[in-house]
């Protein structure tokens, strides 16, 4: 057992403070990452604050499930990687490889899968700790190949708010000729614009900031369209083949199915703190679908690295030492940043 540098909270309420965390010896399918960036996610606010009923956090918490890094040692089987790539860890750390989930390429849902932090660890007994740190041991199968021609600091954000929004459009069969709308203009929503645009797709917008449509044009919207204008919203009625909709707010779902094609989908992957009420019969008429869609598995993941490498595409990201993480989730909670923050490692090991 080794110690490595982190930045942690004690408890719900309190601030982000440098500490050690013990980080295992690597077994022999292992591989030991040096971190060098990582992004912070809007969930890594809500474990850190307790927000999750479902999922309650395990004190101290140490987040971060969007990391990049390089490869420092091997455990002694690992066959997958060598000392020195570069190598992407996201949601997921490890998983029991032999359920229908794992065999099926869906690591994320194996239900003795170990999530990046706050999870039960298998090796130390106490919970996993993220990448608020100097370092992660990880399974060599859930670390991931970065291409080398993309900048490490807008990959980071990748291994979550990428995965998230490349797996619905995939699983929908989003290509040339199709129409996507995209739901909300944020570190989720950018994503899902420079995705469906690579992918061939005519891209909508649709937010309630007419202030956004500069940038949604920059980031590779064809359209804006402001939700709240009435007029806006009917010129497009019946139109979609899909929708992504990453609000996670609780708001109006019939105005966005009212928008679809005959047998097109509203995939949801906002998770707002309270229902959505599901309009039975705007699903009705046309054969509509709403779905739902978390991460993706570790084939997926690769694809969609893969993919950012061929096309130049990664995360808008505003990169920021590691002691202005509490500044950076006050300014989280007010939607004050564009459209990522990267945290540079780098700051942690010179402390």
């Amino acid at each position: 057992m080794r110690n490595a540098k982190a930045y942690s909270v004690a408890t719900p309420t309190s601030p982000f403070t440098p500490t050690a965390i013990p980080r295992r010896e690597p077994t022999p399918h292992d591989v030991e990452i040096e971190i060098l960036f990582c992004g912070v996610c809007h969930s890594d606010l809500h474990q850190a604050r307790n927000e999750w009923s479902d999922l309650p956090t395990a004190y101290p918490c140490v987040p971060g499930h969007e990391i990049v890094g390089r490869v420092t040692r091997l455990g002694t089987a690992v066959a997958k990687h060598k000392v020195g790539d570069l190598v992407g860890v996201g949601c997921v750390v490890d998983s029991d490889g032999t359920c229908p989930e794992c065999q099926g390429h869906h690591e994320q849902f194996c239900p003795n899968g170990v999530f990046t932090y706050n999870s039960p660890d298998k090796h130390t007994g106490k919970v996993t700790y993220g990448g608020y740190s100097e370092s992660i041991v990880v399974n060599e199968r859930f670390a991931l190949r970065v291409p080398a021609n993309l900048d490490p600091a807008g990959v980071a954000p990748l291994l979550c708010a990428g995965i998230t929004t490349w797996s619905p459009l995939r699983r929908q069969g989003v290509t040339q000729g199709k129409k996507v709308g995209v739901v909300g203009l944020g570190g989720l929503g950018h994503m899902g614009v420079k995705f469906a645009r690579a992918m061939g797709a005519h891209v909508v917008v649709f937010t309630t900031s007419p202030a956004k449509t500069e940038d949604a044009l920059r980031l590779g919207a064809h359209e804006v369209v402001v939700s709240r204008d009435a007029a806006q919203m009917k010129k497009h009625t019946g139109s979609f083949d899909m929708i992504l909709d990453t609000v996670s707010a609780v708001h109006d779902l019939t105005a966005y199915l009212n928008l679809l094609r005959r047998e097109g989908n509203l995939t949801l992957v906002g998770v707002p703190d309270k229902p959505h009420a599901v309009p039975a019969l705007a699903l009705h008429f046309g054969n509509k679908s709403i779905s739902g869609s978390m991460i993706g598995g570790m084939q997926a993941t690769q694809e969609m690295l893969d993919f950012c490498g061929q096309h130049g595409i990664t995360a808008d990201v505003e990169v920021i030492p590691i002691q202005k993480i509490n500044e950076a989730y006050e300014r989280l909670l007010k939607a004050d940043v564009k459209y990522r923050f990267s945290i540079d490692m780098a700051s942690l090991r010179g402390q």
